[in-house]
């Protein structure tokens, strides 16, 4: 007679609904768009070299603390070694700690140029998005006007005009870094203004606004907690795209000579003063240049995996 089989019994993992939901937590949009954003190597790569240029140019200067003034022109133009891993330039000034110094610089220009064009973009964006009509009309045109001037002679010829009186009223250094900021930002808001007017002409007339309106909730309240949050995606996109344009604005008016003065080396001023010895000490250029462009490859790659992470159509 064949013995039974014995059947294995195994234990249920879990004993109650609530067990279930402890282990396995809901997730939330913002999970499933780090996961998105994970899952984007060249966007991952270019956070870590973000990361990378951000700290060296904040703790940099602590940590290889060599003066960026220093003169010494028994070793004017030499090449990268161990004393000067960056080189020097033709007053012997150590190229490093000039970069470094000037990586702050050159990156705070591009975070606050960009803050305020996102700002003003939002608010002209969402003025003209909710209301419509003929507000929406008149801040429309004024949208394509700024749209249809040529942005770096117009940047060049306001730092112009206005450099020597913001110089006499902040300050060389204050008083430059506001004028470039205020222009660059000022330049380039009208992209942020689009895609948050287009993004509010869909949201307010969704059922979750017209519910909000119901209940008698003000229009003010209605933009900023309602509407607002859920425009924030193309912005946020936007606004990591514009910082690389930003740095890249900086960069051209230093190089162009309208931009900070010679004793604070940005990038841009930096590439403009090695522009004159590209034969005798190419170094000069290349350091700086390569700052730049590594700075603003990862900022456009960063925002790419941001675009993908946020989108609701994409499927993990």
């Amino acid at each position: 007679m064949e013995r039974p089989r014995q059947v294995a019994v195994v234990d249920a993992p879990f004993t109650s609904p609530a067990q279930a939901l402890d282990a396995y937590p809901p997730r939330t949009l913002w999970s499933d768009v780090w996961r998105r954003y994970c899952r984007h190597r060249l966007a991952m790569v270019s956070t870590i070299v973000m990361l990378l240029l951000s700290v060296a140019t904040l703790i940099g200067p602590v940590v290889y603390p060599v003066p960026i003034d220093d003169i010494d022109f028994a070793v004017k133009l030499t090449g990268p070694s161990r004393a000067h891993p960056f080189g020097t330039d033709d007053l012997g000034q150590d190229l490093l700690a000039r970069i470094l110094y000037g990586g702050r610089i050159s990156m705070a220009v591009g975070l606050v140029a960009m803050l305020i064009a996102i700002l003003l973009g939002m608010v002209i964006g969402a003025l003209a998005g909710f209301f419509g009509g003929v507000f929406d009309s008149i801040l429309m045109r004024l949208t394509d006007l700024f749209l249809s001037l040529p942005q770096l002679p117009l940047l060049l010829l306001v730092v112009f005009l206005f450099r020597d009186r913001m110089r006499h009223a902040f300050g060389p250094e204050l008083g430059i870094f506001m004028l470039i900021v205020c222009v660059i930002g000022g330049l380039r808001w009208m992209q942020p203004a689009r895609l948050v007017r287009a993004s509010f002409l869909a949201l307010k007339e969704k059922e979750f606004v017209e519910a909000a309106r119901c209940v008698g909730v003000p229009n003010t309240w209605l933009i900023v907690r309602h509407i607002l949050p859920n425009a924030l995606s193309p912005v946020i996109v936007s606004a990591t795209l514009g910082v690389g344009s930003a740095i890249l604005a900086e960069s051209s008016i230093s190089f162009l000579g309208l931009g900070f003065p010679p004793d604070m080396p940005t990038w841009g001023r930096i590439l403009s003063d090695a522009k004159d010895y590209l034969d005798l000490a190419p170094h000069w250029a290349l350091f700086p240049g390569l700052m730049i462009f590594l700075a603003v490859i990862s900022i456009n790659y960063i925002g790419d995996g941001l675009r993908d992470a946020l989108d609701p159509r994409k499927i993990l």
